[in-house]
């Protein structure tokens, strides 16, 4: 960047214009650049390496690795208010969708969990999948709307807000019991499932009136009742035999039907609810194909410069902003201002 001098004819002064707040040095590249370095790196998943040599064939200049992984860093401390901003705005939704994938860091196991309500997905990473990982995130735990996940047993521990399991998962293990065992209360389940899904999709409200709901839920207990008889009676625990009793996985698919009714048809009930978690999903495959394609990443820092920035750029194409405009708008430390307009 150069700065312009003037020389006044009418008083002899000198004036020399004054470099921007955010420029930190007499010599550097400009956003254009750092946002298409940026977008490369994290929103199209292209290797360290082959952005260098792209670099290099367009403006023939090789910039080091190091400033490269600057430019990630300088966006991912940009971004800390906006990721604050689009917390509190996902605690006013009236559900969530969340998941978690494992990420590998340092060659050390983590785990990525997102959640995504509206136009916000947020990503976070922790070295734990569990309850702990939960509550230092600090999002389910202040939480009072519906979340959807796979009945993972970690979600399910916290009783302040309510529960949808996700429909695609149940479907696919109805699917492998029908398959392996040919029960009749399987087949039956999946299709009521199925129907009450698409019956839900064509409903103006989106969810059923109180009699279809009533009418929904004794089909549903009259299928558990009928498969209590199919299944085949458990043995006792041989005594002195410590730990749990291995059931089939019949058993316990036909136990998690029962025990998490509610759950499972809340679709049914809450416009706001969706059949499948595939929201949540569709938001970590990215993730895993960062992984494939880089491995690993060697520090946490900036695997969660990773996590924040996928985050940002996914919200921001949900409202419809260009990628390269979005970073752009981070760099100058304008996101929260744009996000919350």
């Amino acid at each position: 960047m150069d700065a312009e001098v003037k020389h006044c004819p009418s008083c002899n002064a000198t004036v020399k214009d004054s470099f921007p707040s955010d420029r930190h040095g007499p010599l550097q590249y400009g956003d254009g650049l750092k946002a298409f370095v940026i977008n490369l790196l994290v929103g199209q998943v292209v290797a360290l390496n082959r952005v260098q040599k792209l670099i290099k064939s367009m403006i023939g200049v090789v910039i080091a690795e190091a400033s490269l992984l600057k430019f990630v860093l300088r966006l991912h401390q940009a971004l800390a208010t906006w990721e604050c901003q689009a917390t509190a705005s996902m605690l006013n939704t009236p559900a969530i969708n969340v998941d978690e994938t494992s990420f590998r860091v340092d060659s050390k196991n983590h785990w990525i969990h997102v959640y995504s309500s509206g136009d916000v997905t947020l990503k976070f990473l922790h070295r734990k999948r569990g309850k702990a990982a939960i509550d230092e995130i600090n999002i389910i735990p202040r939480y009072g709307g519906a979340i959807i996940h796979d009945c993972w047993s970690s979600y399910l521990s916290y009783h302040d807000c309510n529960h949808g399991l996700c429909g695609s998962h149940l479907l696919r293990e109805l699917t492998f019991i029908i398959d392996t065992n040919g029960y009749a209360w399987a087949r039956n389940m999946k299709r009521l499932l199925q129907q009450t899904c698409k019956t839900v999709s064509k409903s103006t409200e989106k969810c059923l009136g109180d009699k279809e709901l009533a009418n929904l839920q004794k089909r549903y207990r009259n299928i558990l009742t009928r498969g209590a008889k199919e299944l085949p009676d458990i043995p006792p625990k041989p005594s002195g035999k410590r730990g749990k009793l291995a059931k089939s996985d019949a058993h316990n698919l036909w136990e998690r039907l029962r025990d998490y009714e509610t759950a499972v048809l809340l679709f049914a009930k809450d416009p706001h609810v969706s059949f499948t978690n595939n929201r949540a999903e569709r938001d970590l495959r990215m993730s895993k194909v960062k992984q494939k394609v880089s491995g690993c990443f060697r520090t946490t820092e900036y695997a969660h410069a990773y996590g924040r920035i996928s985050s940002y750029l996914q919200s921001m194409a949900n409202r419809g902003y260009n990628p390269l405009i979005a970073i752009q708008i981070a760099l100058a430390g304008e996101a929260h201002k744009v996000w919350g307009e």
